[in-house]
């Protein structure tokens, strides 16, 4: 995992953790921490059941410090200015349920399992609304996910294979 948020990322599970949070890290770190492989990543995704959970006292607390809010993403700034952004999106709801628990230097830090890592990076890579680049590295991190296990692709539909197979090789 990048060294460089990993700080903030200690002190977010701790908070977490003491406030009896269910959530799941997602995105960039949740793939660092599935591969062996550096994955560069600006911030820090986590998906949580409701926005209303989230401990805020807390984490103020501990230096982190709200920057936005919208529809169904909150934005925070961890200690050192690592980006954080929380999600409510209810798609993740059984993932957060079903997140893997890692021990991170003696903190529980839940993460999105593989399986669900891959839905939510075929949804992410096949949402119009995101940029084209965004969408390409989305895929890139499937097909890196099924070369690290490739059980995973038991789970994909023709379509999705057919995309993943349009792919340069």
């Amino acid at each position: 995992m990048e060294q460089s948020k990993r700080p903030a990322l200690l002190s977010l599970a701790k908070v977490l953790a003491d406030a009896a949070v269910p959530y799941a890290v997602i995105g960039g770190v949740a793939l660092q921490v599935h591969q062996d492989e550096p994955r560069t990543t600006l911030d820090i995704d986590l998906a949580v059941p409701q926005r209303g959970l989230i401990p805020r006292a807390q984490l103020e607390a501990a230096g982190f410090r709200e920057t936005g809010r919208f529809e169904h993403s909150e934005n925070w700034v961890g200690p050192g200015g690592t980006p954080l952004q929380f999600t409510d999106d209810p798609v993740l709801s059984g993932a957060i349920e079903r997140a893997v628990v890692i021990d991170l230097e003696g903190v529980p830090l839940r993460v999105i399992g593989r399986a669900d890592l891959l839905r939510e990076k075929l949804r992410a890579g096949t949402d119009p609304a995101r940029r084209r680049s965004k969408r390409l590295q989305d895929l890139a991190d499937v097909q890196a996910l099924l070369e690290i296990d490739p059980t995973l692709a038991a789970g994909l539909t023709a379509e999705q294979r057919d995309l993943l197979d349009r792919l340069p090789p």
